[in-house]
C-alpha cells in the first residue's frame, strides 16, 4: 500500500528526437513531483527509455512504474490508466499530466487521411481516455487541505489557440483539446488545468542546434525545470484562486 499520492504522466516521445523533446518536459516534472512526495506512473510507447526512466525514479521511498502503449489512442491509453490504478489498488492518484501530442506540420493539401487519424487519435481520443481515467480516480477521493480532489494538467502549444501556415491539422486537434479542458473545468469544478507550453525547450538536441550560449540564456530558452515548477505551483494552488490556463514563454520569445 502506498501512502504517497500518485502522479500519472502520459507521453515521453515516440521517435528518438520526439522522445528527447517530450522527455525534456516529462523528466523534470516527474523528478520534482517524486522529490515532493509523489509516486510516479509513466504512460508512453514501449521503449528502453520508458523503463530506464521508471527505474531511475524508483529510489528510497519513491516508487515509479511504466505502463507502455503501442499507440496513443482511446483504447490503449484507457487500458494503461486502468493498469496504473490497479498497480496501486489503495493509492490516491492526485495529479495527472497529459504530455502527448501528434504534431503534423504540412501544407493543407498535403494532409492525408492517415495524418488526420493519427492526430485525432492522439490529441483528441487519447486525451479523452486520459481525462476519463483521471476524473474517475479523482471523484472518489476526499478533499485535500487545499480543497481539491485532484489536478488534471494538459501540455498545450501555441497551436492550441492560434492556427498558422502548415498547422491546420495540428491546430484543429489542439483547439479541440483546449476546448475539452475548458469544458471539464466548467463541468467538474475541480482543478482541471490547461497549461500552454511553447518555445524551444532546453534539451541535448536543442543545445547541439543552438549552442551553449543559447541554452544558458533564460530570455530565449524555456527551461524544463521551470515548466515543472509551474506545474507544481498549479497543483498547490488554493481553491479560492484556481488557474484554468497558463501560458509559459521565455521573456524574449516572439509570438
Amino acid at each position: 500500500m502506498s501512502s504517497r499520492p500518485i502522479i500519472v504522466v502520459a507521453g515521453i516521445g515516440d521517435s528518438s528526437a520526439e522522445r528527447e523533446r517530450r522527455l525534456a518536459y516529462a523528466a523534470p516534472v516527474s523528478r520534482l513531483f517524486a522529490r515532493s512526495g509523489y509516486d510516479v506512473a509513466l504512460i508512453a510507447r514501449e521503449s528502453d527509455t520508458l523503463h530506464k526512466f521508471a527505474a531511475e525514479l524508483t529510489n528510497g521511498d519513491v516508487h515509479a512504474a511504466a505502463f507502455p502503449v503501442s499507440a496513443y489512442n482511446y483504447a490503449e491509453v484507457a487500458a494503461a490508466f486502468d493498469a496504473a490504478r490497479a498497480h496501486w489498488p489503495n493509492g490516491e492518484i492526485r495529479v495527472a499530466l497529459f504530455n502527448v501530442d501528434a504534431s503534423v506540420w504540412k501544407p493543407f493539401l498535403e494532409i492525408t487521411p492517415e495524418d488526420i487519424a493519427r492526430a485525432t487519435d492522439a490529441n483528441i481520443g487519447a486525451a479523452f481516455a486520459f481525462a476519463h481515467g483521471a476524473l474517475r480516480a479523482f471523484e472518489g477521493l476526499p478533499l485535500d487541505a487545499r480543497g481539491a480532489r485532484g489536478t488534471l494538467l494538459f501540455t498545450g502549444a501555441t497551436a492550441s489557440w492560434r492556427g498558422n501556415v502548415t498547422t491546420s491539422l495540428f491546430s484543429a486537434s489542439k483547439f479541440a483539446q483546449r476546448a475539452l479542458t475548458q469544458s471539464l473545468n466548467k463541468e467538474f469544478g475541480k482543478k482541471n488545468i490547461h497549461a500552454i507550453i511553447d518555445g524551444d525547450i532546453v534539451t541535448d538536441l536543442s543545445k547541439r542546434r543552438h549552442g551553449e550560449d543559447w541554452a544558458s540564456n533564460p530570455d530565449i530558452a524555456l527551461k524544463p525545470e521551470s515548466i515543472a515548477a509551474a506545474y507544481l505551483y498549479l497543483v498547490n494552488q488554493d481553491r479560492s484562486a484556481w488557474t484554468w490556463e497558463l501560458d509559459l514563454r521565455p521573456a524574449h520569445e516572439k509570438w
